[in-house]
């Protein structure tokens, strides 16, 4: 257990598995998205009505059953990890910002990607005008990019340790007893 906080750590074999589940929940949301995005840009470039209606009902499916979960269980291993090891929640701007991009993007998934894409299969399939290219890309396209932004901060740890996280490391290493 870490002596400035009551949290207790993650074992390694615990880390260490936690991190597999949240790395590949985490591709796995990535990939998702490159899917919409190829099904969205099929929709919105395609003359066929039944190209773009087999287009927005695979997007729908992708939606519905894929990416919540998988939204769902990236935030929910990243809290563990973040909790549960020296990193903390909020004691790197990183992380911080991995965080809110997180939740962000599942909160965009949940009240604006899936209602439109639901709103554009129902319009398609009431025999309506085909999406606007932008009512099928948007959300791909904006999800692509944090994901990609929150893979390269996660690599790269930039910006050092928040106002908390110094404290906590001045806090650690403080004046030591001499013996």
């Amino acid at each position: 257990m870490d002596t400035n906080t009551s949290t207790p750590r993650l074992s390694r074999s615990a880390r260490r598995a936690v991190l597999v589940v949240h790395v590949t929940a985490s591709a796995s949301w990535l990939g998702l998205t490159l899917g919409l995005l190829a099904l969205g840009i099929t929709a919105a470039t395609t003359g066929s009505a039944v190209s773009v209606e087999t287009s927005v009902r695979a997007m729908l499916l992708f939606a519905d059953w894929l990416l919540l979960p998988v939204a769902f269980l990236t935030l929910l291993s990243g809290l563990v990890l973040s909790l549960g090891t020296p990193w903390g929640l909020a004691r790197h701007r990183w992380v911080v910002t991995k965080f809110w991009l997180t939740l962000a993007t599942t909160a965009a998934t949940v009240f604006a990607l899936r209602p439109g894409v639901s709103a554009a299969v129902t319009a398609v399939a009431a025999g309506g005008p085909l999406p606007d290219a932008g009512d099928v890309l948007f959300g791909p396209v904006v999800s692509l990019s944090a994901y990609v932004f929150m893979t390269a901060i996660s690599v790269l740890k930039p910006w050092g340790p928040t106002r908390r996280g110094r404290r906590l490391r001045a806090l650690a290493s403080g004046p030591r007893q001499r013996a």
